[in-house]
């Protein structure tokens, strides 16, 4: 068994999550790492920025929304992402569609508590929905509520508790609809900042609709091309990262017959013919957005992270704004009401990366210019920093 040790998971790190050498496209710097975190919406261009060089929110927004080669959708446990067009066919038969089986029993049963209807209700609300924003051709939900009026249905959610409140279905019906792969969030309305969405049916990105593939194939290429960004790597990242059962996770591996290495006493996965060594890649800074696919791409973290989980990761687990020095976390920074950029380092970098960290947070500012980057999820250091 070969020994895959820290340096040289740092340098496939670097690479190949293209941090060390930039990616030509968003829609490959995408590709890098499977598939962009979007939960927030500024954390998309951010990370595409410090892996495509010279990219501005123009050509990110032209990708997704015009040549459409970018698609966001509902997947990995139960989170937003953005991923390649080409790769949504993958990612909704391997994730997308047990979820959206997940959140329609979910639904059905509020709605039949409430006494608005039944599943066949529920499903007739959808195909009225997704009519309408056919014939609108994009909408927002407050336009489709105008169209197809039941969904400003109300349900009560926690009745009789203090934090109990009434909200109508339009959310849970465009949830549906974009997790079963048939509508899609288009362009927002505001800036690139925003999460107020317009919707537009899945041809407008796909023409023919998406495609659909078995569920067990879906998953077996999603773990090859996981494991291909971010092998070597323990099965429990791997079912973390995806939110499938460990009976899913031992399927998809039997059929990948995976390559066992050591990862310093621990055992890891690469795929078949991926074990061998691989150069270092020249010293790079990098500054990563809340949230960024790469910093929360394994659960075993501490190979990358060190010391610093309790500074930069909420009590949920997710990751604030995070500084990188050649496949390592080495600090944090944020944005400040005024728009300045501040950052703090958490351990000695030595004077010339001091110096390269200090450039490249002039360059995100500069690039951010007067948007207003604020995390949803607030982390100690970031929450400390932008003060």
């Amino acid at each position: 068994m070969r020994r895959i040790g820290v340096d040289e998971r740092r340098a496939r790190l670097g690479v190949r999550h293209r941090l060390a050498l930039a990616a030509p496209t968003p829609v490959t710097a995408a590709a890098s790492v499977v598939a962009l975190h979007a939960t927030d919406p500024a954390t998309v261009f951010l990370s595409v920025r410090a892996r495509v060089a010279s990219v501005d929110v123009e050509a990110i927004e032209r990708a997704l929304y015009d040549e459409r080669t970018l698609l966001r959708m509902l997947a990995m446990r139960r989170t937003m992402f953005v991923v390649p067009t080409d790769s949504a066919p993958v990612v909704q038969a391997a994730s997308s569609d047990a979820i959206a089986a997940t959140q329609r029993r979910k639904y059905t049963q509020f709605i039949e508590g409430a006494g608005l209807g039944d599943g066949a209700w529920l499903r007739d609300v959808e195909d009225s929905t997704a009519r309408a924003l056919a014939a609108r051709g994009e909408a927002t939900g407050a336009e489709l509520s105008t169209d197809e009026p039941r969904l400003r249905s109300q349900v009560s959610m926690a009745e009789g508790k203090s934090y109990g409140r009434s909200q109508n279905i339009t959310t849970w019906v465009l949830l549906l609809l974009a997790a079963d792969g048939r509508i899609v969030r288009g362009r927002p309305r505001g800036s690139w900042t925003s999460t107020q969405w317009r919707w537009s049916p899945i041809e407008s990105w796909l023409p023919a609709g998406m495609p659909r593939l078995a569920a067990e194939t879906a998953r077996v290429e999603l773990a090859r091309r996981w494991l291909a960004a971010y092998g070597p790597a323990t099965v429990e990242d791997l079912r973390w990262w995806t939110g499938w059962t460990a009976r899913h996770v031992k399927q998809a591996l039997t059929e990948l017959d995976p390559v066992e290495v050591d990862l310093d006493g621990e055992p890891g996965l690469v795929l078949p013919g991926d074990h061998e060594p691989v150069p270092e890649p020249e010293p790079w800074v990098a500054f990563l957005p809340a949230l960024d696919p790469t910093a929360m791409g394994w659960s075993r973290r501490e190979w990358y992270l060190g010391d610093h989980r309790a500074a930069l990761f909420d009590r949920s687990g997710n990751v604030g704004p995070t500084v990188w020095s050649d496949g390592r976390i080495i600090g944090g920074w944020a944005q400040r009401a005024d728009g300045e950029i501040t950052y703090r380092l958490l351990e000695d970098v030595g004077r010339a990366c001091a110096q390269a960290v200090e450039s490249s947070a002039g360059e995100v500012a500069k690039w951010i210019g007067t948007a207003r980057v604020i995390p949803r999820f607030r982390t100690p250091l970031e929450k400390e920093l932008s003060a």
